[in-house]
């Protein structure tokens, strides 16, 4: 099943000193592959470009994660990344309040209590 990773799940990283890496292997009772949409780097790159402080420090670590650890890049179904996750079958991984509303019925883990994850 692929697990895709948002953009402010994989800036938490930082922000909240997560290593969700080895959080998704004590969490996920299920086989995932971890996947990336093309726009959620987008999204990380034009941060890094206009953002500052922690966020664009967070943006630089999240997408040097996302290359150390190999996640899978995809192509973006729709217009926007939210749209594009909506789209993809498997889980997500977001703490994007408006995003979980919309994806009723699959399985999504979130950061609980800023130190580890939970699947819903």
């Amino acid at each position: 099943m692929k697990l895709i990773l948002d953009t402010n799940f994989l800036m938490s990283v930082t922000q909240l000193n997560i290593d969700i890496f080895s959080e998704f292997e004590k969490t996920c009772n299920f086989k995932y592959e971890l996947v990336i949409i093309d726009q959620t780097i987008d999204e990380l790159e034009k941060i890094i470009a206009e953002g500052k402080g922690k966020d664009k420090y967070a943006a630089k670590i999240a997408i040097a994660l996302i290359k150390a650890k190999g996640v899978k890049k995809i192509k973006g179904k729709a217009d926007n990344v939210d749209d594009s996750i909506v789209a993809e079958i498997g889980a997500v991984a977001t703490n994007d309040k408006k995003l979980i509303e919309r994806l009723k019925g699959r399985k999504v883990v979130r950061i609980r209590a800023k130190k580890y994850l939970i699947v819903q």
